[in-house]
């Protein structure tokens, strides 16, 4: 009997989820080629190694690469199936109209990038998280650049090639967990499309891949998204009034759970990361005058920042003598990941008013982003800020701060904006006369 021929594959784009993507793809057999802009990122994985930091990724791709599965370049080549996963950021600047717009321009990109090399049977698969219709966008923009193909949706004859969405649906730092394990979305132009799709995924998925059109995959990944912000921006909110009303948000949010129908999520110093803070915006974009609650929640996030800067800032002008130590910068815990950050955001502010006085304790970063140069601020680790900060400001729930025991910070003035330690005694939260400044 012949053995099926594997189809070779082309990632464009190796980032945080392009990367994982293309190793997971090679790991189940396939040749892969990744194509990135940096020729710094491809020369890295060419070596075997990685540019950002995920559980276990280091390891995989060593592997792939050193059984020739996996290279990178910055020149496209052909490929069986060519999968998208680059960035879709919203623009933040211009009116009303053009503020927090969807940004498709790198999709748009890697469509013409990938589209000289197009031949009769292959795949088109468009993994960023993308606004309604961006698929048809891009498959609109193949058929400009390759009129001898025929392009399902545009032919009534039998298409040339499929092009389908398959957004990702990963948690950072589970990321090679969840590529294989969790279900998956694929939206075709055609149901033809969405089953040549499907047959793709099939070899390295091992949850379901349930087809549909391109549109509403589209819109699933959004709606996956709005639905968390709006969860969290309950909890935002909450955690604001508690503090109006001398609350502890979480013993308040503790026993509201324990009614069986609720399941009030954790409140923060804001919503970060590529996903939750952005695609929102998509929606809203869309239907700009039907989407009043998904955009109230955008705000409520974003506004909870200002509220924890405003509050630390207090807490820090009350004590001029008092050093700080600023705990995080990731958007979220145990991950390198800094876009969107609202821990970053704050720790700038905090930064360009009070200089010197803040330490940055941010265990997953070689070296600080770049509006902490010249600033005259120091990077620590949790260690040193135990022994020489006063004022603790928890603004991301690494594990390595989770574990600092009481003992070693009972006397420190803290801001906890993540809850993670809540047996900071209260009196010495509250009450400044306590603080016991370091010399």
């Amino acid at each position: 009997m012949k053995s099926e021929t594997k189809p070779s594959v082309c990632v464009v784009g190796l980032g945080y989820i392009g990367l994982p993507t293309a190793a997971v793809i090679a790991r189940a057999g396939c040749k892969v080629l990744g194509l990135d802009v940096s020729q710094n990122v491809v020369d890295t994985i060419n070596r075997g190694e990685i540019h950002i930091e995920e559980v276990d990724l280091d390891g995989l791709v060593q592997g792939v690469v050193a059984r020739g599965l996996l290279s990178a370049s910055v020149e496209v080549a052909a490929a069986d199936v060519f999968v998208i996963a680059v960035p879709t950021p919203f623009h933040k600047d211009g009116a009303d109209g053009a503020k927090h717009a969807p940004d498709v321009s790198y999709v748009l990109e890697a469509g013409r990038t990938i589209a000289p090399v197009l031949k009769h049977g292959d795949t088109v698969i468009l993994e960023s998280t993308s606004p309604v219709g961006t698929t048809e966008e891009l498959r609109d923009l193949i058929a400009r650049a390759r009129p001898d193909l025929r392009i399902p949706g545009l032919t009534h004859e039998t298409p040339d090639i499929s092009i389908a969405y398959c957004p990702e649906r990963v948690l950072p730092g589970r990321i090679l967990e969840e590529l294989t394990n969790n279900d998956r979305s694929i939206g075709g132009i055609t149901p033809r499309c969405a089953r040549k799709a499907l047959a793709f995924y099939k070899r390295f998925v091992r949850g379901e891949c349930v087809t549909t059109d391109a549109r509403s995959a589209e819109m699933t990944k959004l709606v996956e998204n709005a639905y968390r912000d709006v969860n969290i921006a309950f909890a935002n909110e909450l955690s604001i009034v508690s503090d109006a009303m001398g609350l502890d948000v979480w013993e308040v949010i503790r026993l509201a759970n324990r009614h069986p129908r609720v399941n009030i999520l954790t409140p923060g110093p804001g919503v970060g990361g590529h996903c939750i803070a952005v695609d929102p915006w998509f929606i809203v974009h869309g239907a700009p005058e039907d989407t009043p609650l998904i955009r109230t929640a955008r705000g409520v996030n974003d506004h909870k920042m200002h509220h924890v800067i405003a509050k630390a800032e207090g807490l820090i002008e009350a004590h001029p003598a008092a050093k700080v130590a600023c705990l995080g910068l990731a958007f979220k815990a145990n991950i390198d990941d800094f876009r969107e950050s609202p821990a970053r955001f704050i720790t700038s502010r905090l930064v360009r008013k009070f200089g010197p006085r803040i330490h940055v304790v941010e265990p997953y970063a070689e070296e600080l982003p770049i509006e902490f140069t010249d600033t005259g601020v120091a990077q620590i680790d949790i260690d040193e800020a135990l022994e020489t900060c006063d004022i603790f400001i928890v603004l991301v729930d690494h594990d390595v701060f989770k574990v600092v025991p009481l003992a070693e910070r009972a006397e420190k003035l803290v801001y906890d904006t993540r809850g993670i330690w809540p047996d900071q005694p209260r009196a010495v939260r509250e009450d400044a006369a306590r603080l016991k400044l370091a010399p």
